[in-house]
């Protein structure tokens, strides 16, 4: 007897729905599993025949085949447990196939029976929903995830006894409901900008940054926090829209990376990998495509420390993702596109010791150190870095004093006013922030004053400019405008930003 059960399946975050056709016949007792399944779905012949029999099913002692449909498209993970076993159980009549026809399964089985959680079951489930399947079965730990798939009712099942009793109509199970909004409420980020000492042009670049979504660099000597500015950005970034979150929740899913009890992402991330990562961990890739830590960023912050110590191939493989916000991994399968819309911040220090230019301690390195060690910082990463800003040392003073620097929240309400300036600008479902305008609405919306305009002209020539970078010192100074509440940018709003180019006329002459 033949059964047909839905399910689905994921190619980067695209989903498509996948037919599990089960055939019992008679023969030798076998279990085929076709229609490329990854080693993880294969092992499921073993995981739904042990989980059958524990639960008091029978398991046919013939020949079952499983084709898992379209047979040209890979199949991963576990998720695929369920569905079989939910097909062989209509195959061999002890669940009628109208009982199954309006749901999609997901899940893997135990070998007890019970239904475990699945990784990616977000996409997975908006992928049924735009195939106007409405009905999904999940494991009850990915309920609340699979819920936030707005338009679909979720039934959460803890074992596959229950499962069949539900189908059978001898068990209610109501679909799982939540609220967003109220998952979207939770605490804000424990980094606060009070704890930083000093270090008021450094802050002040920040909330620019902030406020514009404008990548950074910071270069300075070990200690003078760097990484502790870096760590209290997300603190000062406006709160994560509902559409926002669930960008980020989809990634976290597919990744595995969602926390126990936390199925919505209502921070923005802060990625911190290590230099020693590589272009695949950083970009994303593999034989069969994940997501690197540039699109678990989306939408928050990615923090290179000792900048130049990452190997030079990975930094350059930044500059197309920096660039368009998607990061496009090709394969000779296809190509999988993810997003990658985030804040780069970068640190570095000025030479290999650390100490170049520090009026406290004396730098040992050579100039062709120098000039070597800084080197592997390209110029064409550099003109995708909006903000090149030096951070000196903290003066004893300052690191004695008593007095609180000013609250992350104070910063926020400016960011927050600052980006609603330019979501009017922009209008719903535009361009995001000022760094990501398009060179049409640079020209349309950096509107300068005589004074600014005659400024640039000068500092374009004086600084050897290219194009993207005069584009970007303009975007700069539209952000600077928009925290000031001025349609124009002045002359003191393009200085601040030509201001934020200094160092590379500095440290990477010509």
């Amino acid at each position: 007897m033949l059964a047909i059960v839905k399910s689905t399946a994921l190619y980067g975050l695209t989903g498509q729905v996948v037919q599990v056709e089960v055939d019992v016949s008679n023969g030798l007792p076998s279990f085929d599993l076709v229609g490329l399944p990854d080693m993880a779905c294969r092992e499921s012949r073993d995981r739904v025949r042990a989980a059958m029999k524990n639960s008091g099913f029978e398991f046919p002692a013939r020949r079952i085949t499983v084709n898992l449909a379209p047979a040209d498209l890979r199949k991963e993970g576990p998720l695929y447990d369920l569905p079989i076993a939910v097909g062989i159980l209509v195959a061999t009549g002890q669940l009628e196939q109208s009982a199954v026809d309006r749901y999609v399964f997901l899940g893997e089985l135990s070998l007890n029976g019970q239904v475990r959680g699945v990784a990616g079951v977000l996409p997975n489930v908006l992928a049924a929903r735009e195939q106007d399947l409405r009905a999904v079965v999940v494991p009850r730990d990915n309920a609340a995830e699979a819920a936030l798939a707005r338009e679909v009712e979720v039934y959460p099942v803890e074992s596959l006894g229950q499962l069949t009793r539900f189908l059978r109509g001898e068990e209610q199970i109501s679909p799982y409901e939540v609220d967003p909004l109220l998952l979207l409420n939770r605490g804000g980020n424990g980094a606060d900008m009070a704890d930083v000492r000093g270090q008021a042009a450094v802050r002040r670049a920040l909330e620019v940054a902030a406020a514009g979504g404008h990548n950074l660099l910071m270069i300075g000597p070990p200690g003078s926090g760097k990484t502790m500015l870096a760590r209290r950005l997300p603190g000062i970034l406006p709160d994560l829209t509902f559409e926002e979150a669930l960008e980020i929740t989809k990634i976290y899913s597919l990744a595995g990376l969602l926390k126990p009890g936390e199925p919505l992402v209502t921070q923005r991330p802060f990625r911190s990998p290590h230099h020693s990562a590589s272009a695949v961990g950083l970009i994303g890739g593999g034989r069969h495509p994940r997501p690197g830590e540039i699109s678990l960023a989306h939408h928050g912050v990615l923090f290179l420390d000792e900048l130049p110590e990452f190997h030079r191939d990975v930094l350059e493989a930044l500059r197309q993702p920096l660039e368009d916000g998607v990061v496009t991994i090709s394969r000779v399968s296809g190509a999988v596109t993810y997003p990658a819309s985030l804040m780069l911040v970068a640190a570095a220090n000025p030479c290999p010791c650390g100490f170049l230019g520090d009026p406290a301690r004396e730098c040992t390195c050579t100039p062709y150190q120098v000039q070597r060690y800084l080197g592997r910082i390209s110029g064409p990463l550099l003109d995708r870095i909006d903000i090149h800003l030096e951070v000196p040392r903290v003066d004893y003073e300052d690191l004695a004093g008593r007095e609180p620097g000013e609250p992350s929240s104070e910063i926020k309400k400016r960011v927050e006013r600052a980006r609603n300036i330019q979501r009017q600008r922009f209008g719903p479902g535009g361009t995001s922030c000022n760094a990501r305008m398009t060179p049409a609405q640079v020209r349309r919306f950096c509107s300068l004053s005589r004074e600014a305009r005659s400024l640039l002209a000068s500092v374009f020539r004086r600084l050897n400019l290219s194009a993207r970078s005069h584009d970007r010192v303009l975007k700069v100074a539209r952000t600077i405008a928009d925290l000031d509440g001025s349609d124009v940018i002045d002359a003191a709003h393009l200085a601040e930003a030509v201001q934020y180019r200094s160092l590379e006329a500095r440290y990477w002459p010509g």
